[in-house]
């Protein structure tokens, strides 16, 4: 029997491994899915692969899976960081679910001067990701961390981390494309609606390890802008390459 459906699991995998699901999970394979004894799923912890699992046990409570075999290897992302400011909460989810599609390795809220949305759920935003990781076959869950603000995130930035600064102000000019090699890890930086502040823009493009790039000649939103960066930087030196 093919395995259609992915299920994230936070335990061990490996040939011959039982994994218990918790009442959500046997929820939404038995209730939900329909899934029953003999059938087939795809687990993923984010860290062991991809295992073919067989159910042996079903409830309306819990269950258990058996791994059996292999189905990919673990794929980690590029060291890649997105740094957002939090928007509304639909376009915020959507932020972090094409993040995830994308191949961010961790996704980063940042409180901007002009950030416009004061609550920021990580714990609901991660389950996004894993969602987002279930459904498009990764093998690794990036983290989503809590909200800091912009000051405080620069105060412990690691300089060897390079960040790509994508400047509203420089709209008006044509896309830019980064050169160079990709030395080391990276980090994008998006703004929030009302884009970022003279202060923050001065701090981003006074640091020699940011590179200010324009994403072409129009002011895109700041959840189209996070997928047009991330598409730039996979194009250029991601594993799209």
């Amino acid at each position: 029997m093919d395995a259609k459906i992915r299920l994230y699991v936070e335990h061990p995998l490996g040939s011959g491994q039982s994994v218990p699901l918790d009442r959500a999970q046997a929820h939404y394979l038995f209730g939900v899915m329909r899934q029953g004894v003999g059938g087939a799923v795809l687990l993923f912890n984010g860290t062991d692969g991809e295992w073919r699992a067989e159910i042996v046990e079903a409830g309306k409570r819990g269950g258990v899976l058996q791994c059996n075999v292999q189905t990919k290897p673990l794929q980690m992302p590029p060291d890649l960081w997105l740094c957002f400011a939090p928007i509304k909460k639909a376009r915020t989810d959507f932020i972090v679910e094409k993040a995830t599609e994308m191949g961010a390795a961790r996704i980063v809220a940042v409180q901007t001067e002009y950030t416009n949305s004061g609550r920021f759920q990580c714990d609901r935003l991660q389950a996004h990701a894993v969602e987002a990781a279930e459904q498009c076959g990764g093998t690794y869950v990036p983290e989503v961390v809590e909200m800091e603000k912009f000051a405080r995130v620069m105060e412990g930035w690691d300089p060897a981390r390079r960040i790509m600064f994508c400047d509203e102000a420089l709209v008006t000019s044509a896309p830019s494309l980064l050169s160079g090699e990709a030395v080391g890890p990276w980090a994008i930086f998006i703004g929030p609606e009302g884009g970022f502040s003279e202060r923050e823009r001065a701090k981003l493009n006074s640091l020699e390890h940011s590179v200010a790039v324009s994403l072409g000649p129009r002011i895109l939103r700041a959840d189209t802008a996070a997928v047009a960066a991330m598409t730039v930087w996979q194009q250029k030196f991601g594993d799209w390459t």
